[in-house]
């Protein structure tokens, strides 16, 4: 829990920051910070590197300094990494970063979810569901598809904290307890 209290405190701070000068610098910040968790979850060690207390801050701030130089990287992520580092936060980068997304995709009003089918649609279908669900949401929709041989068909919707579970298996599980209570 205090992981996601610091995460937050410290997402919205930057995020504030960045919404006063406008849309383009609030999507180049969301994608450095995006860029930047990504190498940090990739790369072996990195993470570990840049939460132990054994290693100095000064070298902290010259690894986070190459990384954030080749991500091509502003004073103002440059400056709120380093800020990170001093105060001993960057265990919590991944989290700001993902933090900071889910600010950003709230405020383009765009909605991510997952669709989990039995088998693989192919991208008409895929097309068809992304479009029929940004009518009903009236926004912008984000889907990740996978597939799920155990749900036996239909398929499992969950956006946010949301779960549409239209799988043939939910409704033999409802017809078994329909039948167990003898109705």
């Amino acid at each position: 829990m205090i992981n996601t209290v610091v995460a937050r405190r410290y997402a919205n701070a930057i995020f504030a920051l960045s919404e006063k000068e406008g849309d383009a610098v609030l999507t180049k910040r969301g994608k450095c910070l995006a860029d930047l968790k990504d190498i940090i979850a990739e790369t072996p060690g990195l993470d570990l590197t840049l939460k132990s207390p054994v290693v100095r801050v000064e070298e902290k701030k010259a690894v986070l300094s190459k990384l954030l130089d080749a991500l091509g990287a502003d004073k103002i992520v440059k400056n709120f990494c380093y800020l990170l580092a001093d105060k001993e936060r960057l265990a919590f980068l991944r989290d700001i970063a993902a933090r900071y997304s889910e600010l950003l995709d709230t405020k383009q009003g765009i909605v991510r979810g997952r669709v989990t089918t039995a088998i693989a649609l192919s991208n008409d279908e895929k097309k068809s569901i992304r479009d029929e669900l940004s009518k009903k949401c009236g926004g912008t929709i984000e889907l990740d598809f996978a597939e799920d041989a155990s749900i036996l068909g239909g398929m499992v919707l969950h956006m946010g904290d949301r779960v549409l579970d239209a799988s043939l298996r939910a409704q033999l599980s409802i017809l078994r307890e329909t039948f167990k209570r003898g109705e």
